[in-house]
């Protein structure tokens, strides 16, 4: 069974205890860090993040210690801190929490249970990213295409998209260039993705060679 190094009386905590935590939980934030690391490019910033968080929160719970009034008082600071960033995708939410749940583990004693989680989730984290797990069989793209106003786009593009696309969802109509051109988003799914060039140039023919974009979902799908 895995036991707390701390005892639960207030007020007991030793340096030495103190240290040896901090320790554990520094070096499993750089193994957190290092396995979200392996997955590709990503900030510096966001990595420095992880590898001290689990010791920030470890600190946190510690001068808690169970005691009502400095959580109280605790609660009251970090509520007048407001953090402003850059919205983050929800694996990146994933390895934050990650990082916390492992500092709230090393706060409260438990390092054999902290560094066992740590390698089970991590161990976890990178066979999912290694693996086609979550990843569409089908090639989905968002399709943007510009017409003249005199052209009615309800049905200009029908058969272009029963060649090329399995599925295809008109998402949104916007007027643009001061009401003289449309610009149609389409959700769609390619039946085979080497034709993608051929589906496009089917549609420049249609719209007179005006822009066309098509890329991959956009990251907004990405969030929770």
């Amino acid at each position: 069974m895995f036991t707390s190094l701390l005892n639960n009386v207030e007020g007991s905590l030793t340096i030495q205890n103190a240290l040896l935590c901090a320790l554990v939980s520094l070096a499993l934030g750089f193994v957190i860090a290092f396995l979200y690391g392996m997955q590709g490019a990503c900030s510096r910033n966001f990595m420095i993040t992880l590898v001290l968080l689990p010791v920030l929160v470890q600190m946190v719970i510690m001068l808690v210690n169970g005691n009502l009034g400095t959580s109280v008082a605790v609660l009251g600071a970090f509520s007048l801190v407001r953090f402003r960033s850059v919205p983050g995708s929800s694996k990146e939410m994933a390895v934050i929490f990650f990082a916390m749940a492992i500092g709230l583990a090393t706060g409260t004693g438990f390092l054999g249970f902290a560094a066992v989680m740590t390698l089970v989730i991590g161990s976890v984290f990178l066979a999912l990213e290694k693996s086609c797990f979550g990843e569409w069989k089908q090639e989905q793209k968002d399709l943007r295409i510009t017409i003249a106003e005199h052209l009615d786009y309800t049905e200009i593009f029908d058969d272009i998209f029963r060649k090329y696309t399995s599925k295809c969802c008109l998402e949104r109509v916007k007027t643009t260039n001061l009401g003289s051109m449309y610009e149609l988003d389409y959700h769609i799914t390619l039946k085979d993705h080497g034709q993608e060039k051929e589906m496009l140039d089917a549609i420049r023919c249609r719209n007179g060679n005006l822009t066309v974009v098509c890329g991959r979902r956009s990251a907004l799908q990405e969030g929770l």
